[in-house]
């Protein structure tokens, strides 16, 4: 697997985390615009999946994303943004005493491809994607990081959010997919 790479500048950067705060904003309050205005930069404008992930007092609030892009990429991140505040469903929608304090992360996929071997998969670069039947569990690559995992906790994990037993990774029939991703 190539290294995926993305430039977006800091103002990219913080245009996307601004947009992230308006998608929610707006929508809670009822009042501003009902689609994302564009960038005033060269922004890439393939389509790249997308995660926000949302969180308060050290805590996650909200992530929802899609693994494949559908449309601009500040379209998809304005579509997440709204998602994850309001449609995830481990958590109420969020409310407006909620904004203060909110941090916002926003992870840009790569492409997916199926990983040729487990003991390929690199703790901190690859996210991976668990599928069996119609079950299937996606982790972002600054998870296992953020946890301490090491290579087989990472893929026991991921199994465990398809709701898998840990070890499925090992089983033939258990599809196994990689990615890399630029977060901020």
């Amino acid at each position: 697997m190539d290294r995926f790479r993305l430039s977006l500048s800091d103002a990219e950067k913080s245009y996307l985390k601004d947009l992230v705060l308006l998608s929610i904003t707006s929508r809670l309050t009822g009042r501003g615009p009902a689609t994302p205005p564009p960038p005033q930069t060269d922004l890439p404008q393939r389509e790249l999946g997308a995660f926000v992930t949302l969180n308060r007092e050290g805590r996650l609030r909200g992530c929802i994303g899609n693994i494949i892009g559908q449309g601009p990429l500040y379209e998809t991140v304005w579509r997440m943004a709204r998602a994850a505040a309001f449609e995830d469903p481990r958590f109420p929608p969020l409310t407006q005493a909620e904004l203060d304090g909110l941090a916002i992360e926003i992870s840009i996929l790569g492409p997916i491809e199926p990983c040729p071997d487990p003991e390929l998969v690199e703790v901190g670069r690859h996210g991976l994607i668990m599928r069996q039947g119609a079950r299937q569990g996606l982790l972002l690559p600054q998870v296992p990081v953020e946890w301490g995992w090491d290579r087989k906790q990472f893929l026991a994990q991921t199994c465990r959010k398809a709701g898998l037993p840990a070890n499925a990774w090992r089983d033939p029939t258990t599809q196994l997919y990689w990615f890399e991703a630029v977060f901020f």
